[in-house]
Parts: C-alpha cells; sequence; structure tokens
C-alpha cells in the first residue's frame, strides 16, 4: 500500500523555482476539513474546546487557521505564550501545561489570563508567590495514575515512569489547598500515551477521568468545571496502519460522559481536548531532492533535507513514509537506505526501504510531518532551518516561514568582534 501525497510533481516543480528544498509544506484543505470532523465529533458537548498544541507546530499561520473555528491553544512555554499573544489568544483561549516551570512562565500565562495546569502540587507556592499572593479563580491539576497503561507506542505509554502529573493522593491535597487559596472553578487533565491509533484510548481514558472528577467533586466539594483529555490521539505513519475516526472517538467519550457525569449531576463539564498531532501531522510533508547516491555495503540515497529538518527518524526510530514524486505507480523493486548529510550515522530517514529507482533530481515526499516535524529541528553542523509553506485550497502557496540564513544563524554571536564584518551570502 502507499499514501498518496497532496501535491503532485509538477506542483513540486513550480515550487521549487522559488523555494528551494528543502523545505516543509502544509495543506490548508486537509486542515480545515479535519477541524470540521473535530467540530462535529464533539458537538453533544456544549461547552467542548480543542487547544491545539503550539509545540506540534508552532507557526502563528497554522496556529489562527485553528483559531477560526474557535479553538485555542495549548502552550508549555514562555514563547509558546507569547506566540498565542501574537496572534490574539487571551484568557480562557490559552491553556498553560507546563512541567519544571520557571517562575516567570507562570506570571506571564497569569498576565493573559490563560487557565494554568499544575503539573505538581509543588509549583503552587511557587505560581502564589510569583503572583503576589492571589491566585486565579479557575484552575487545573494534572493527574498521573501511575502503573501501566497500554494503548501506548513506545514514545510515552507508562504511567509510571513518566514524569509528567500528581498521584491521586497528591491531586486531592492539590485541590483542597487550592479551594482554601480562594480557587473556585477546577479543571482536571491527564495524558497517558503518545500516537495512539486506536479509537478506544480516549473513552478509556475519559472514563477514568470522569470517575475521578465525580470522587473529587463529592469528596472536596470542588466545583469542576471541565475535564481535559489532552493529546494522544495518533495518525498512522505507516499506509497498513487504519487511521483513527474522530466520529467514533467522539461517541465512545459521550457514551461514558453519559454513563458517569450525567447520573452524578455534573452533565454541564465541558470536554477539551489538545490534539496536535492529530490536527496537523497527515497535512503537512517534508519536500526534499535527492542530490547523492552511494553504492557500498548498502545502497544510499543522499537528500537535501537531513535529521536537522526531521530528527523523529533519528531519536525514535521513527517511521515516515516516503513518495517519490511522478514515480508513484512504479515498481518498488530497490532498496535503500535514505540519508541526510548530518555526521551521525542515525541521520537517516529511512533504512532497507523498498523504492522505485531513484535517480538525481528526482524529488521526494516524506509524509506525515505536520507535527512535531519543522519544531523539532535544530542547528547541528551548522544546518539551516527550511522554509514553512501554506498550499492553500486555491491551489496557489504561500510562504509562512522564510527559510533561515547564515546571518540569522550568526546573529547571536555579537559579542565576537571578529564575526561583526563578516560578509554575509543570503
Amino acid at each position: 500500500m502507499q499514501k498518496k501525497p497532496f501535491i503532485t510533481l509538477e506542483q513540486a516543480q513550480e515550487i521549487k523555482k522559488t523555494y528551494p528544498t528543502p523545505f516543509y509544506l502544509y495543506d490548508e484543505k486537509g486542515i480545515r476539513e479535519n477541524a470540521e470532523k473535530v467540530k462535529k465529533a464533539f458537538a453533544w458537548n456544549k461547552g467542548f474546546r480543542e487547544y491545539f498544541a503550539v509545540k506540534a507546530t508552532p507557526n502563528p499561520f497554522l496556529i489562527n487557521i485553528m483559531k477560526e473555528y474557535g479553538f485555542g491553544t495549548d502552550c508549555s512555554s514562555m514563547t509558546e505564550l507569547m506566540l498565542s499573544e501574537a496572534v490574539g489568544l487571551s484568557g480562557h483561549d490559552i491553556m498553560f501545561s507546563s512541567n519544571d516551570t520557571p517562575p516567570e512562565d507562570f506570571k506571564k500565562a497569569a498576565g493573559l489570563g490563560a487557565i494554568i495546569n499544575f503539573d505538581d502540587i509543588t509549583q503552587i507556592p511557587i505560581c502564589e508567590k510569583v503572583l503576589g499572593g492571589k491566585l486565579p479563580e479557575t484552575m487545573c491539576c494534572r493527574f498521573n495514575p501511575g502503573g501501566v497503561f497500554r494503548m501506548g507506542n513506545g514514545i510515552m505509554g507508562n504511567p509510571g515512569d513518566s514524569k509528567y502529573g500528581m498521584t491521586e493522593e497528591q491531586l486531592f491535597e492539590a485541590f483542597r489547598i487550592l479551594m482554601s487559596k480562594g480557587v473556585r472553578h477546577f479543571g482536571l487533565h491527564a495524558f497517558l500515551a503518545s500516537n495512539t491509533v486506536s479509537n478506544e484510548y480516549y473513552p478509556k481514558l475519559a472514563g477514568s477521568l470522569f470517575e475521578l472528577a465525580v470522587k473529587l467533586h463529592r469528596e472536596t466539594g470542588a466545583d469542576i468545571r471541565f475535564v481535559n483529555l489532552s493529546g494522544g490521539v495518533g495518525i498512522p505513519y505507516t499506509p497498513e496502519e487504519e487511521p483513527n475516526d474522530i466520529e467514533v472517538i467522539g461517541e465512545g467519550v459521550r457514551k461514558v460522559y453519559e454513563e458517569i457525569l450525567t447520573p452524578a449531576g455534573m452533565g454541564d463539564v465541558s470536554i477539551y481536548t489538545e490534539m496536535g498531532r492529530f490536527m496537523m501531522g497527515p497535512y503537512g510533508c517534508l519536500v526534499t531532492t535527492a542530490i547523492n547516491q552511494k553504492h557500498t555495503y548498502k545502497e544510499y540515497i543522499g537528500v537535501d533535507a537531513c535529521a536537522a529538518n526531521l530528527m523523529r527518524p533519528a531519536m525514535y526510530g521513527a517511521y515516515h513514509h516516503i513518495t517519490v514524486l511522478g514515480k508513484e505507480d512504479a515498481l518498488h523493486d530497490h532498496t535503500y537506505d535514505v540519508t541526510g548529510g548530518l555526521c551521525e550515522n542515525n541521520d537517516k530517514f529511512a533504512i532497507d526501504r523498498a523504492l522505485p529507482p531513484i535517480d538525481m533530481g528526482d524529488i521526494l515526499v516524506i509524509h506525515d510531518t505536520g507535527a512535531h516535524g519543522f519544531s523539532m529541528g535544530y542547528n547541528y553542523n551548522g544546518r539551516l532551518w527550511s522554509a514553512e509553506l501554506l498550499l492553500h485550497t486555491d491551489g496557489s502557496v504561500q510562504l509562512i516561514r522564510r527559510a533561515e540564513t547564515p546571518r540569522d544563524y550568526f546573529a547571536t554571536f555579537d559579542c565576537f568582534d571578529i564575526l561583526k564584518d563578516m560578509k554575509y551570502d543570503d
């Protein structure tokens, strides 16, 4: 089986005339259609809201598309908060879910009116101090049930080993402390698995959190306004995997909601989600060109992208499907390692991958890089960040982040006189 790219060879060749590879390309049509599906799947819940995980794809043009559908942002750092502010989000449009949090980040989040989600009970006095002794009226706490959650994919699927969240005992104590300090409204949050390709994950998580919400309300009297299911709803990176059905997932959450929360008199609780990967992953690709071939103990195809552009295969051994544009229907009778040019042996987008014969100059599409792709880039070996482009619904292409230049790379070395007169070739 093969994945179908959302651009053709002719489109890619035309784009290359203006924007050289490698570059990231995002599909506006796919993003918008998916956003509509998510809204429809949870329309049964009056207060539903998706908080797009900024860390997945921190680009204001793409966040603005999410904003058009009424979605907020999930932030975990000062700069992500600043990015949300820059696109006009504030107040409860923003969820601040952080860990090992610098005090000034709490101050910024509170200044924006964001919902602060405490990762640990020890954060309460830190936040209280930096806010001058007065906490916001609405706050959230992150729960970690411990043990093993068996729906993960190896990136994170064992809550007991996870650095995130509080134990149940700590959670109850945190709620009581916060209530004593004037907090009036609460949210409950948990993130137990990453990239689950299963329609059962959200309903299973929701059932656990709903039962805990009822227990918290009954034993502490806390006014629980929302349950945040966080992220974890994944995408099928391999062609053989069946994609998640968000309509089935939404219906599964509705069922346990009506079984647990409604009978407990909590039928007004809002459902929040933070689906970065599901919202954006399939609708981005890394476009690169074959520039070298090597024949030693294996057959290698070198491309002009590298792990500095897309870290996941090198970091996790993650699979990303590859299409050679113009050769979609050709026989996949060659076996290649597809590599970048970093001085690291794990700089490989594919290992022993069956592909059609690749010629120098062929354009390759690396699929499903719309989330945790560009955002995880880096400058190792002096590699420069690539451009990001948006393919609009009318077929036009917009530059939404220019490629980094040598001037950008050297800009933070201003303290070195030897670099001040350097001639840059931008």
